[in-house]
């Protein structure tokens, strides 16, 4: 899996809000390459992935073209000392799909922090064989790019 990754910091406050755009390639050429657009918060991600079929230098149009509402869900991590999830609710979802939510809750869980999480792909690739495959790569690639943006702030920041 390789992923690129620009960074566009906001205007307002470059210190508070910035995001950044990631191409990911696909584990298996028959599936579509996927990608991520990560605005960091203050406390919080709002994560947009989705398939995409936009060449890797331009991935940060990709989700222009995408839809936040396919299915979306906000997660929380648990308060500190419990173990287990946080709360967690969907914001929208298909009555097909509710891949999010999870997803949502293990990020929060892993990263402490809120997490507002849009996957963008296809019912019809998710329900095919290969579609837990795709949605492994997509969340392989989120979490590769959030280690990545957590390194980038520094333990101050964390």
């Amino acid at each position: 899996m390789s992923t690129m990754m620009t960074t566009v910091p906001s205007q307002e406050n470059p210190s508070l809000i910035s995001v950044s755009s990631n191409y990911i390639a696909p584990s298996d050429p028959s599936l579509p390459a996927l990608a991520l657009q990560i605005t960091s918060l203050v406390d919080s991600y709002m994560i947009w992935v989705g398939a995409t079929n936009q060449p890797p230098e331009s991935v940060q149009n990709a989700a222009r073209s995408g839809s936040l509402c396919r299915d979306w869900a906000c997660a929380m991590p648990a308060a500190p000392g419990n173990v287990g999830f946080g709360p967690a609710t969907s914001l929208f979802r298909s009555a097909s799909s509710d891949v999010t939510f999870s997803m949502a809750q293990r990020l929060a869980r892993r990263f402490h922090r809120q997490v507002f999480l849009s996957v963008d792909v296809p019912v019809t690739l998710i329900s095919t064989p290969r579609g837990s495959s795709l949605l492994f790569d997509a969340e392989k690639g989120i979490v590769a790019a959030l280690k990545s943006l957590e390194g980038e702030r520094g333990p101050e920041a964390q």
